[in-house]
């Protein structure tokens, strides 16, 4: 997989500027606050069908402009591929568009240009509390499946117009005779995204120790352990034993709920830890063990994604290699020898060697 050219419009801080890149590494170099993390996250949308550091589509769109555009021009699944996303100001949705073909939802370009991306916030992700880490799996299924991405959304509509249906239950209290309604599809997909978010995470435990071993000079064993719902005693269990043991769940949990007027607990609470030689990393690990367990993670992302697709996924590299010391600044560029990757930073020093220098500044690619 390859993205060969990038064209942006009005996003974020880029007025309007194309850049065409090479099969290996592009190191993108300029300034803070010139633009080179949005190039990033300009590639991210089209492989996510959102922003990384927003998940509101009014923030991509540069200060007084109409609409914002990216436009990708890659090749992909052995062949010539174009991607295009258009978001507007106001309330009229965005467009997708693969190879000239308006897409539905953002289902229709998932695994068309596959992404991993590693940006400094994620050095702590396995700190910081549960919802970065579901980002984590939820982000890199959804490119490998879509149906996944389609059950997750369905999903999260229902939790919000559940959470609001108790709110206003309070009031209304005859509302509430349609909470089995939204409990019925709440178990539908829930048990979906348990099976999916349970078999990825095995096998992201398995690469990831096998890369964490290496980078720890084989002294220490990272394991990854899925969190979900307690009545769910086995998450690699039927689909169909999925849903039992969430309608016990959501049973059990049905008179809190109305006493909270929330969703207190379900797929959409889940989470999952990390250890280091049976410790809790949350607990004892230092900062150096967090981060290269972390970046074990990216990398054993990246494995997953090119076993399962058969191509080798764009990795973005978003000013990480700063934050880390020489030996594990060696050890991921070590990694750097295969595929496309993109890597932002404030000075080249020993990276100009690496591949193709694209200078930003204000919002232009010189």
């Amino acid at each position: 997989m390859e993205l060969n050219e990038l064209s942006l419009r009005g996003f974020r801080n880029y007025t309007e500027a194309s850049a065409q890149f090479v099969p290996g590494v592009n190191l993108i170099i300029g300034s803070n606050a010139n633009g080179k993390t949005n190039l990033l996250e300009a590639i991210s949308y089209l492989s996510t069908g959102h922003g990384f550091r927003t998940r509101k589509e009014q923030e991509l769109i540069r200060f007084g402009a109409d609409f914002a555009e990216i436009t990708a021009k890659l090749r992909s699944q052995e062949r010539e591929q174009e991607l295009r996303a258009v978001m507007f100001a106001g309330r009229r949705p965005r467009q997708l568009w693969l190879n000239g073909v308006k897409q539905k939802t953002a289902a229709g370009i998932y695994g068309v240009l596959t992404s991993v991306l590693f940006c400094p916030e994620d050095l702590l992700i396995l700190k910081k509390g549960s919802a970065p880490r579901r980002k984590l799996l939820d982000t890199v299924i959804s490119q490998l499946r879509p149906n996944y991405a389609g059950a997750l959304a369905e999903y999260t509509r229902i939790v919000e117009q559940k959470s609001a249906l108790l709110r206003d239950g309070r009031e209304h209290p005859g509302m509430l005779q349609i909470l089995p309604e939204y409990n019925e599809q709440l178990i539908r997909y829930g048990a979906l995204l348990i099976s999916y978010r349970a078999r990825y995470l095995q096998a992201l435990e398995e690469a990831a120790a096998r890369f964490h071993k290496e980078f720890s000079g084989d002294r220490e064993e990272l394991r990854l352990h899925y969190q979900t719902v307690s009545t769910v005693r086995d998450p690699f269990a039927p689909v169909e034993v999925l849903r039992q043991w969430l309608a016990e769940h959501l049973q059990s949990h049905s008179h809190a709920e109305l006493e909270s007027g929330s969703c207190l607990s379900g797929p959409h609470k889940d989470d999952f830890t990390a250890e280091l030689n049976g410790l809790s990393m949350a607990a004892f690990a230092s900062q150096g063990q967090t981060r290269t367990a972390t970046i074990s993670i990216k990398l054993a992302e990246r494995e997953l994604m090119k076993r399962d697709s058969g191509e080798e996924p764009l990795l973005l590299l978003d000013d990480v290699l700063s934050e880390l010391d020489a030996g594990r600044q060696d050890f991921v560029l070590n990694q750097l020898k295969y595929g496309q990757i993109f890597i932002t930073c404030c000075e080249t020093d020993r990276w100009t060697a690496l591949g193709k220098v694209l200078q930003v500044e204000n919002g232009n690619f010189l």
